[in-house]
């Protein structure tokens, strides 16, 4: 079984609705392309200062943003992960979720996952500071969703750096998982190619990551290189710095292969 895949990769700004328009475009490219499961990058709807998301956010299952992607989702008739966008934490008005929402193609909402592991990160050597649990609240629950392209796990930019989450989903059967990210161009330099292509490695799994790019209205510089990594490791497809659209098949076939070729998981000891 084959099914092509898209990581749409975005230089999202302050301007909400020009955002929306541009990832509208983005899906069509995507969908022309023949992509039956298309994922957004992180705060694509708006990458704006930390406290921007208290006033974008919207409650689950009702809002602007979360009409949008339901509406693409069905019109296309595609699976649509959709990045994150803040949702609403109940009775806390200083605090949202980073929530990444799945649509099926029918525009239903058929999974959520509100990103774990919060970027509190100060980068002295270029003086960077990152204080997202000011606004945001933690989620606690792994994810993983069955879907017409096999077992699907979620996971947020951050929670990249932590194995253990991506281990325990692999323990709930996944066989892709997706990554909307806004990776720092700092730290992505060095370890955004390394630790995506690792997580596909140790779990033989394929990766879907959605990344954003380029230079924000916030002075946000992030790194780009959306990629689509295959369970053996191997990049199928990588945009490094534009906007656009990646496109790769995912093989079930081969994913099969390399479990049973390799059956490493099945050495564990610890």
């Amino acid at each position: 079984m084959r099914y092509r895949v898209a990581a749409i990769q975005m230089t999202s700004h302050n301007d909400v609705e020009k955002n929306l328009a541009n990832a509208k475009k983005l899906i069509a490219d995507a969908v022309k392309q023949e992509a039956k499961l298309i994922v957004l990058p992180e705060n694509w709807a708006m990458m704006g200062d930390e406290t921007d998301k208290l006033t974008l956010r919207e409650e689950f299952g009702c809002g602007p943003i979360q009409d949008f992607l339901s509406a693409q989702a069905a019109k296309h008739s595609i699976w649509l992960v959709g990045g994150t966008i803040p949702i609403a934490v109940p009775n806390v008005q200083e605090k949202v979720y980073a929530t990444c929402l799945v649509f099926d193609n029918h525009g239903k909402v058929v999974s959520r996952y509100d990103k774990i592991h919060l970027f509190d990160v100060t980068l002295n050597a270029t003086r960077e500071q990152y204080n997202e649990s000011k606004t945001t609240a933690a989620g606690e629950q792994v994810v993983v969703v069955t879907t017409p392209f096999g077992k699907l796990g979620l996971a947020v930019c951050y929670d990249l750096r932590f194995p253990e989450l991506f281990r325990t989903m692999h323990r709930e059967g996944v066989e892709v998982i997706v990554l909307p990210a806004a990776f720092t161009y700092t730290t992505g330099a060095v370890h955004w190619e390394v630790l995506v292509r690792a997580r596909a490695i140790e779990n033989q799994i394929y990766m879907i990551a959605a990344a954003q790019t380029g230079m924000h209205d916030n002075g946000r510089k992030t790194y780009g290189h959306s990629m689509i990594v295959d369970p053996w490791g191997g990049v199928k497809n990588c945009l490094p710095s534009d906007e656009g659209v990646v496109i790769a098949e995912i093989d079930f076939d081969f994913l099969k292969q390399v479990r049973g070729d390799f059956p490493v998981l099945l050495h564990r000891r610890v």
